[in-house]
């Protein structure tokens, strides 16, 4: 597949990956890079992890609110998932062994990544984001997640990112087989905590168990 994101660099960090037992996949923000997200998961970086961060054309995935229709998003949508995809294969590591961390629009796209292609992954953590599309339909969502562990944080009152759609959101992971945590922030902006990092950080630490 071609698309506006094939082609752009991919930043890896961390333990190189001939010698990584787990990674962590990066997906940065609109407007980000994947150096700056990578620069983000130093706190909880550990011995023995990758970290691999696709990086967007012109640092934007798609063009229109993750809440617009899908349509309006593509071709980036669809590329933004085959980035993913292929940031995950470039780990050739185990999926079990494998977190999914995005902020903001890169939330979006790796929570629809996962759903989209369900298994068992070490974890996903959506930070401010949520599943991708006008409206959530369950039915578009189908396969087993194994028991992945997905953890949803967001502000109550964020600008972008609707409190709705991170309940929709949520329900459809559960519905998948994920175990869900689902954390809302009152009054938060637009940005990652404490709270967010310590629960990244914990579940960095679960992949080397």
């Amino acid at each position: 597949m071609s698309g506006p994101h094939q082609g752009q660099p991919l930043v890896t960090a961390g333990t190189p990956l001939d010698e990584a037992e787990a990674a962590v996949v990066l997906v940065h923000g609109r407007g980000a890079t994947a150096r700056s997200i990578v620069g983000m998961a130093e706190p909880f970086h550990r011995p023995g992890v990758a970290y691999l961060a696709p990086q967007a054309n012109r640092n934007t995935w798609y063009p229109n609110p993750f809440t617009a229709p899908v349509e309006s998003n593509e071709p980036g949508r669809t590329s933004g998932l085959r980035a993913i995809a292929d940031a995950v294969d470039e780990a050739g590591i185990p999926t079990e062994r494998v977190v999914l961390l995005g902020f903001s629009q890169g939330a979006c796209l790796a929570s629809e990544f996962v759903a989209r292609n369900p298994r068992r992954y070490g974890g996903l953590a959506a930070l401010s984001g949520g599943l991708i599309g006008e409206t959530v339909d369950p039915a578009d969502y189908e396969g087993d997640l194994e028991g992945t562990p997905a953890f949803f944080g967001c502000s109550d009152v964020d600008p972008h990112i609707p409190e709705e759609r991170v309940h929709a959101s949520a329900d459809v992971f559960e519905r998948l087989g994920a175990d869900v945590t689902k954390r809302l922030y009152p009054g938060m902006g637009h940005t990652i905590n404490q709270d967010e990092s310590e629960y990244v950080a914990a579940m960095v630490a679960d992949l080397l168990d």
